[in-house]
């Protein structure tokens, strides 16, 4: 059973933009892998797309590595938003992604219960006290996972950490989960997710220092065998412009102009 559960919590959760049930035939229909942290702000641009150039949009939210697994495999879809720029590093040689803009920046952070009842302080050592639950995400499976594990192997205490944990799990949604249903005193995980209307009245969050986690750069890519190239074309444009910002900084992101590369 329990193996079974671990696999379903692998499959990408799909979303249309239009709540619609009407089916429209002959118009076009995107795909956009997205990273679950990101999902909000591109279900609001995509709302935008589909309006303005009259398609159909859906979106396939999962963990970054998840989704680059399925977009391989099955070479359908038409744009790729995973939680951090290294997946675009790590998997360019493999021809799949073609034109790209830098969207805005996500920022790992300790996020608590609400009112912070623990007296959790900005310091990653914290996920290793003694009273208290702590959650991290699996590092090869989402974007958050990842960049924990980076995180805490600069201080060298990644496997302290992850033994000490109460569980791990596959991505963001399921590590806010965990803190909303109070399995978790502490997690690590995006800050801009404890924004996001169904977290917000449950975590606070406990900002670490730049040194300690950098800014991610969220790189918006266009897939090779897209198609529809223009309209995914446009869909960067759309994210990239002032009123896509705007959405963006609205979901707690950094905009793309905020940090110096």
């Amino acid at each position: 059973m329990k193996r079974m559960l671990c696999v379903f919590a692998l499959i990408p959760f799909l979303v249309s933009c239009d709540d619609s049930t009407d089916k429209v035939e002959n118009v076009p229909e995107l795909l956009v892998y997205c990273g679950i942290t990101m999902a909000h702000p591109i279900k609001d641009i995509a709302a935008l797309v589909e309006k303005e150039k009259g398609v159909k949009i859906l979106i396939s939210q999962g963990g970054s590595e998840d989704l680059y697994k399925s977009l391989s495999s099955s070479r359908k879809g038409d744009l790729y938003l995973p939680g951090s720029a290294s997946y675009r590093e790590r998997h360019l040689d493999e021809g799949l992604f073609g034109d790209y803009v830098l969207v805005g920046y996500n920022q790992a952070a300790l996020i608590v219960q609400k009112g912070n009842p623990k007296g959790i302080k900005p310091n990653i050592d914290e996920l290793l006290r003694k009273d208290v639950a702590a959650i991290i995400g699996n590092a090869t499976t989402g974007s958050i996972g990842r960049e924990t594990k980076l995180i805490l192997d600069r201080h060298g205490n990644y496997t302290k950490v992850l033994e000490s944990s109460v569980f791990v799990t596959t991505d963001s949604r399921n590590l806010n989960k965990a803190l909303r249903d109070g399995e978790a005193d502490v997690i690590i995980n995006w800050r801009a997710t404890a924004f996001f209307d169904e977290n917000r009245a449950y975590m606070d969050i406990v900002d670490l220092s730049i040194k300690e986690a950098t800014p991610k750069a969220l790189i918006l890519n266009t897939l090779t065998f897209s198609k529809y190239p223009e309209i995914s074309q446009y869909f960067l444009d759309v994210a990239k412009s002032e009123r896509g910002q705007k959405i963006f900084r609205d979901y707690g992101f950094l905009g793309a102009a905020d940090i110096e590369l």
